[in-house]
């Protein structure tokens, strides 16, 4: 297994920055997903995390200092947009509009659409991705108003309402599991 090697926090697989080291964690793109290497990350003791986009983002000179200390993993991405069977009054409306209407964004009135990762966490990118350059297995519509974005890991998961300008940050739970919590409390 002489073709991989670790410099500096830097995964490289046969001359290719593959990936990289935080902690015990290692993240790596999927393209370099192989038994060798899977084998040589089991026996270093890495928990790891196949990942598309990082070598992309390696290549581009994105590892943040010589030792990436600083860097931090991206998140999956899941898009999520109002079934087709949802409150026409929910549709296309801007945050503040729908806390009128019915408190709030829920997940029981969403589908996820896109759940993969992306070469990016920029809301901003993300956005302008789902309207230029659809990924082959999303399901949806262009992203718009209304449409959250979630960026998530093992660990965490942040939302993102679509707002008229921009994105609001927002809770977005199940309302029928919170109304279930405050029924048997």
């Amino acid at each position: 297994m002489g073709g991989i090697e670790m410099k500096n926090g830097l995964l490289i697989y046969y001359g290719n920055p593959a990936g990289y080291v935080k902690e015990d964690r290692a993240t790596v793109d999927t393209i370099f997903q192989s038994k060798e290497f899977e084998e040589w990350l089991a026996d270093k003791k890495f928990n790891t995390n196949w990942t598309d986009g990082v070598f992309e983002r390696l290549s581009k000179g994105e590892q943040l200092g010589d030792s990436l200390e600083h860097s931090s993993p991206l998140k999956n991405v899941r898009i999520w947009q109002l079934k087709s069977d949802s409150n026409l009054e929910l549709r296309f409306r801007a945050y503040d509009e729908v806390l009128k209407v019915s408190g709030e964004p829920s997940k029981d009135n969403y589908d996820v659409v896109f759940d993969g990762g992306l070469d990016t966490n920029n809301l901003e990118s993300i956005y302008t991705k789902f309207n230029m350059d659809h990924p082959s297995d999303f399901k949806g519509h262009s992203l718009s108003i209304s449409d959250v974005v979630e960026l998530y890991d093992d660990s965490s998961s942040e939302f993102h309402y679509v707002d008229q300008f921009g994105f609001k940050a927002i809770e977005f739970a199940d309302q029928s599991r919170e109304q279930g919590m405050t029924l048997s409390m």
